[in-house]
């Protein structure tokens, strides 16, 4: 007997059956359809992720980072579990099970949007959140959910599980200009991924839905309870113990931005790299993912930094007190989160913190700061608060501390190395400092003002000041080279000067306004008389001076061709100065400068490297075999080198291209000689306050300028030169007593108490071609047996002085004077 099936099941199953063969074709259809207008998903492998520049010091710590978008791509072994876990929770618990396409849940999405008229997301895996992410538009219609269905199953067949979720986790947005979990651990909680505890790793998963909205910073509230949804979630697939998941929930919700993670504060030197990279590679500079190592010595930079501040602090409070930099009226009833509050409108400054003033005793006060809380003034922070006066003096000393403060008085606030608060005003003076190695030319410190984020204007580059007396040695340089002695004797007295470059007749006059008569040269330059450098500039000509001091790299337009060039009023950069102080530190050669070692791009390989010139004496003192340059240079890969180049003769460098080996700018006689002097400059002349290092390496010279409108001060050892310069942006006196030795020169101390702790004394060995020999310390002449009042002087072996009287000079070479009648 034959059992049918009623009609009623007959008909469905068929109309089943047809509406199925109805999807699968219409499916079929679509996709051939599609097809053609469809990506390659094999693209993804060479998708370029945004990822900003960063600039690091030399040993590797970061400086800044550029870029719009904040990134930091981490591999799928680089994801913490747990972070993983929580993102399966969140997103796609079944990510591992299914084929790329939730059916179920797609299913469960087409019948919500049928029943309720909308178009919306839903059933939507991780895959294909990422396809959505990369390859399609925002549009809500059938066309762009068939295409996500088709790119995702192509994705699925070509990339593994782990490709596409560590593809997912670094590419989504996650608020705040944070693309993946390794920026949004840094933006919300200043932390690399490894060390985000549970709370935050929910917090973060808990941004993929809706990352505007749910983000910490942005909702606090909204990114608590998506946190708690996390939690449930992960508690439900057993990722955490209910023991876990009460304590996260309990957790508070940190809801501040937290900038990368920057390890030395040398923002002028970032901006420096940051313009370099733009002319190079335009916006990819700020996509591609460079790095950019700098030759920035983080320990130098944290010392040029102290120095910078310290100087100008000092600088000005010896002018005195301006005033509170605000008032506020604090309530009667008020906390200290009220009094944190009262402060949000005033910045960090260079360090230094705002603070309110709570109470005031007679000789003390109490300040509430964001950072440290209550702060402690004693009287030796306060008691400097002198009133300014029009001269740049400051009036009589303060009796008690209500004569500059009140409550509800906003100020500044630094702690001394010793933990003890000072009462400090943002300085109006600005300054500058660079340190540099004078083998190569590396700068190892640059600080371009006291605050980058007050003013970005880079000093210690872009300022072109007139270095006053700091530019003496150049001149110095170029008489020992014409013939002049560290023993010729010029007169410092009074001279009128018609020169046809200059408006109306000159009179020069020294700083002290005072003439000592005749001098040798090297006591002129210890006690840097302007005079004497005028007479030594006239002798050689203006010609023949810029010529020979454009050797130590200053451009030839930024030397005025007449003698007020003898008093420094050039137009230099403390950058430049520091390059021309290195010629006299490493024993006369031009290194020029650089600040970037090299470029890493994106890809991990090195896109560029500096090849800077370098000093190389054995380079310059050994003829090159030319036979034996082209044995090695033409020899096979992994071919041992020629026996006949010995690589000892090349300074144990091997082979240096002559484009790597810095020129001859001075000789090296010549460079001994100005070391010599200008260490006497620090032994007993202008700059004696540097003794206190208790060092016998440094040498250098101070700077001042007409009106003491700049102060400045060049100095070095044969491994470090350093520059500093305090000046007002807008040019006017630093005030009465402020000149190179009393205001630029402690910055210098500053920065070499620090970079040379640990460093060995460095004796400068004299080179062959000099003669030290008795000369009259009145006369400059070579000395008599028994004659009184002689002292040594070295000297080059071809320009040896005279005799003393009755030698028969006439007077007319430099080296051949009288005792009587100093040759100028």
């Amino acid at each position: 007997m034959r059992h049918y099936l009623p009609a009623w099941l007959r008909f469905g199953l068929a109309t089943l059956i047809l509406i199925g063969t109805a999807l699968v074709l219409g499916f079929c259809g679509a996709y051939l359809y599609l097809e053609p207008a469809l990506p390659d998903v094999a693209a993804i492998r060479d998708i370029r992720l945004q990822v900003p520049l960063r600039v690091y010091s030399r040993d590797g710590k970061l400086i800044a980072q550029f870029g719009e978008q904040r990134r930091i791509p981490l591999s799928f072994d680089a994801l913490p579990k747990q972070l993983v876990n929580a993102v399966l929770a969140a997103e796609d618990d079944r990510f591992f099970q299914h084929s790329g396409v939730d059916y179920p849940g797609l299913t469960r999405a087409v019948v919500r949007h049928l029943m309720s008229g909308e178009k919306g997301e839903g059933g939507s895996t991780i895959t294909m959140q990422l396809t959505r992410g990369i390859f399609l538009s925002s549009e809500k219609s059938y066309r762009r959910k068939l295409q996500e269905i088709f790119l995702t199953l192509r994705i699925e067949q070509q990339f593994s599980k782990q490709e596409i979720l560590a593809l997912y986790m670094n590419k989504m947005f996650l608020g705040q200009r944070a693309y993946g979990v390794g920026a949004a651990s840094e933006v919300y909680f200043g932390k690399t991924v490894d060390q985000l505890t549970l709370p935050e790793i929910a917090l973060i998963a808990g941004t993929f839905r809706l990352p505007s909205r749910d983000n910490p910073v942005a909702n606090p509230e909204l990114a608590k309870h998506r946190r708690s949804y996390v939690l449930r979630r992960m508690r439900e697939k057993n990722y955490i113990s209910a023991d876990e998941q009460t304590a996260a929930n309990n957790s508070p919700v940190e809801s501040r931005l937290h900038g990368p993670a920057v390890e030395v504060e040398a923002p002028y030197i970032a901006e420096m790299v940051r313009a370099d990279l733009y002319n190079r590679l335009g916006t990819d500079a700020y996509t591609a993912g460079y790095e950019v190592i700098s030759t920035i010595d983080s320990r130098l930079q944290v010392s040029a930094v102290r120095a910078v501040r310290a100087a100008l602090i000092e600088y000005d409070s010896r002018h005195g007190y301006r005033g509170p930099v605000g008032r506020v009226t604090v309530p009667a009833q008020s906390v200290e989160s009220d009094w944190s509050r009262l402060l949000d409108d005033y910045p960090l400054r260079g360090g230094l913190e705002p603070a309110l003033i709570r109470t005031v005793e007679d000789r003390s006060a109490v300040a509430w700061s964001k950072v440290h809380g209550r702060i402690n003034l004693p009287w030796t922070g306060l008691s400097w608060a002198r009133a300014p006066r029009a001269d740049g003096s400051v009036g009589p000393p303060l009796q008690r501390a209500a004569d500059i403060l009140s409550v509800g008085d906003v100020i500044y606030v630094a702690q001394e190395r010793s933990g003890t608060w000072r009462m400090v005003q943002v300085p109006e003076a600005q300054g500058a400092f660079v340190a540099m190695d004078p083998q190569d030319g590396a700068v190892t410190a640059l600080v371009g003002g006291f605050d980058y984020f007050s003013s970005n204007f880079n000093r210690a580059v872009q300022a072109k000041r007139q270095p006053g007396s700091a530019f003496k040695p150049f001149l110095y340089s170029a008489a020992l080279d014409h013939g002049f002695t560290p023993a010729t004797v010029i007169n410092d007295a009074p001279l009128v000067i018609d020169d046809a470059s200059l408006e109306t007749a000159w009179r020069p006059q020294n700083n002290s306004r005072e003439f000592r008569g005749p001098m040798r040269l090297r006591e002129a330059l210890v006690r840097s008389r302007n005079l004497v450098s005028i007479r030594v500039m006239h002798a050689l000509g203006s010609a023949y001076t810029t010529k020979y001091i454009e050797r130590f790299g200053f451009p030839e337009a930024s030397l005025p061709r007449n003698l007020t060039l003898a008093l420094g009023t050039a137009q230099v950069s403390p950058l430049e100065m520091t390059s021309a102080y290195s010629v006299f530190a490493n024993g006369g050669y031009q290194v020029g400068s650089y600040y970037i070692d090299r470029i890493i791009g994106p890809d991990g390989g090195t896109a560029f490297e500096s090849q800077p010139r370098v000093v190389c004496r054995e380079c310059m003192e050994q003829p090159v075999d030319d036979a034996a340059v082209t044995a090695v240079m033409d020899a096979p890969e992994g071919a041992p080198p020629a026996p006949t180049v010995d690589e000892r003769s090349w300074g144990g460098l091997g082979y240096l291209p002559e484009k790597l080996i810095a020129p001859v700018a001075i000789s090296p006689q010549n460079a001994y000689l100005m070391n010599d002097m200008m260490a006497d400059v620090v032994r007993r002349g202008t700059a004696t306050r540097a003794m206190q290092l208790k060092r016998d390496d440094l040498a250098g010279k101070t700077g001042t300028t007409n009106d003491r409108r700049d102060a400045w001060f060049g100095g070095f050892t044969p491994s470090l030169v350093g520059t500093a310069w305090v000046g007002f942006d807008q040019e006017r006196s630093l005030g009465p007593g402020e000149e190179g030795s009393r205001t630029a020169l402690p910055m210098w101390i500053y920065f070499m108490h620090d970079a040379l702790q640990g460093v060995p004394q460095q004796r400068r060995t004299p080179p062959p071609g000099l003669v030290t020999m008795r000369v009259s310390a009145d006369t400059g002449m070579a000395a008599r047996p028994g004659e009184p009042n002689a002292i040594f002087e070295t000297f080059m072996a071809g320009h040896l002085p005279p005799e003393s009287e009755g030698d028969g000079s006439d007077g007319a070479d430099p080296n051949e004077q009288s005792s009587d009648d100093p040759i100028f």
